[in-house]
C-alpha cells in the first residue's frame, strides 16, 4: 500500500499545509514530507494524532477497508 499517498490526500483535501499539520501534532514539516514520500512511516501514536486532526478512523487514515469473512 502507498500510505504516503493516503496521508497526503487527507491533508490536501482539508487544505492543510505540511507546516500547519506539523505544528498541530508537534513534529517537523520535514517528517511530514518523509511520510508522504514513503521514506518513513509514522508511529502508531502519530497515526492516532493524524486521525484525530482529520476526524477519521485509523482505517480511513491509511485507506484500509475492513473485509468481513463471515
Amino acid at each position: 500500500m502507498n500510505y504516503g499517498k493516503e496521508l497526503k490526500n487527507h491533508r490536501e483535501s482539508r487544505k492543510i499545509s505540511q507546516s500547519e499539520l506539523a505544528k498541530r501534532i508537534g513534529i517537523s514539516q520535514a517528517t511530514i514530507s518523509l511520510w508522504e514520500d514513503n521514506k518513513r512511516t509514522p508511529t502508531i501514536d502519530n497515526c492516532v494524532q493524524l486521525a484525530d486532526v482529520y476526524g477519521i478512523s485509523l482505517d480511513e487514515l491509511i485507506g484500509h477497508e475492513v473485509k468481513k469473512n463471515w
